[in-house]
């Protein structure tokens, strides 16, 4: 029978169809290339793992260290402030600059080529920063005992659940940017999304009162609202807004990615 699964016609492309066991291997191993790949890449794993928890202890335990013992908002807030932080990076950087520049390098086209899934190559990604958010949350959880900020097993547990699905729309802001510059154009646009996002979404510091109006527009802002109501904090807005924001933002970008890339490559 397998003999015969093999040989299963596509009924409107007439490609023989992978079965499911060889198709899950061939994300799977996608996927696990494009992650060592990211990691063996020091000037993209070193910032983008490293930064969050360093700038944590510096902030929670060297500067703000004695506010947060007395304070039981300041603790949860800087957390969730780096949490987020490292889920920016890998999707926007991971998408926008690599994407942009392996477009203009044709390796699009040598993917297409290949006897590979169509979608592979934008899941390993996903996959990729997805593990990127998982590692920095795991480092972050590891110096908490450093932090004295005590927080149950679930309030992390949901807290991690929140960031590692929360890198998603940057994800997709990154893939946007990716499909729609040049590898020249695409660092620049990156980085002026990236630092505008996390100044004035009111990520790290109080805003005065006109950029509070206009920070909901930011994932960011809606990510962090999230996570610092997992942790026992006064968020603002309704959770399901934050979410509906985060999924529709993440569902049009990526639609509008994919559009474009069918059409111009």
């Amino acid at each position: 029978m397998s003999a015969i699964s093999v040989q299963v016609r596509d009924e409107f492309t007439g490609r023989a169809a992978m079965p499911a066991r060889r198709l899950l291997n061939a994300y799977f191993t996608e996927a696990k290339y494009e992650t060592v790949r990211m990691l063996r890449t020091p000037a993209f794993a070193i910032p983008f793992l490293g930064l969050p928890v360093l700038l944590y202890l510096l902030f929670a335990v060297v500067i703000f260290g004695g506010a947060i013992q007395s304070d039981l908002q300041a603790g949860p807030f800087i957390f969730t402030a780096f949490a987020v932080f490292g889920m920016m990076g890998p999707g926007m950087f991971g998408f926008g600059m690599l994407i942009a520049t392996e477009r203009e390098q044709g390796l699009l086209k040598l993917k297409r080529a290949l006897p590979m899934p169509p979608a592979a190559y934008l899941l390993a990604k996903m996959l990729m920063a997805l593990m990127f958010a998982v590692i920095v949350m795991i480092t972050m959880i590891a110096v908490l005992p450093l932090v004295h900020m005590p927080l149950s097993a679930g309030q992390i547990f949901t807290a991690t659940v929140i960031d590692v699905l929360g890198a998603l729309p940057f994800c997709a802001i990154g893939f946007f940017i990716g499909v729609r510059t040049t590898s020249r154009s695409a660092p620049a646009f990156v980085n002026i999304i990236y630092q505008v996002m996390m100044h004035i979404s009111g990520l790290f510091y109080p805003l005065p009162r006109l950029l509070r109006r206009i920070a909901p527009i930011w994932p960011t802002y809606h990510l962090q609202q999230l996570v610092f109501g997992a942790l026992g904090g006064k968020s603002q807005g309704n959770a399901v807004v934050h979410i509906a924001v985060l999924a529709g933002l993440t569902t049009l970008l990526t639609a509008l990615a994919v559009r474009r890339l069918a059409r111009v490559g």
